[in-house]
């Protein structure tokens, strides 16, 4: 069995718009990989939080993170990856 560690990486895009990477960490491997981005705007819809929060939670039960999307040595390299492909999409 293997475990995780959750790592939230934030980027404020402007004063009423943040953006958080929902990241992990294999701690076997060691190495990184993004699960999902969440879009926060103020004021801060409370619903939307926390449906962003179950829809995490749902998305970790599912399929481990590093299956479902390509794994990384760094934060940095993963959420690269991570917009990279959302861009081009």
């Amino acid at each position: 069995m293997e475990l995780y560690q959750a790592v939230d990486v934030w980027k404020r895009i402007s004063e009423i718009q943040l953006l958080r990477y929902r990241c992990f960490k294999n701690l076997t491997t060691s190495r990184y990989s993004v699960q999902s981005v969440d879009f926060y705007q103020l004021p801060l819809d409370v619903a939307h939080a926390t449906s962003m929060e179950t829809q995490y939670c749902e998305l970790f039960a599912e399929q481990l993170p590093d299956v479902r999307s390509d794994s990384f040595n760094s934060l940095e390299e993963a959420i690269a990856a991570h917009d990279a492909e959302f861009r081009d999409a």
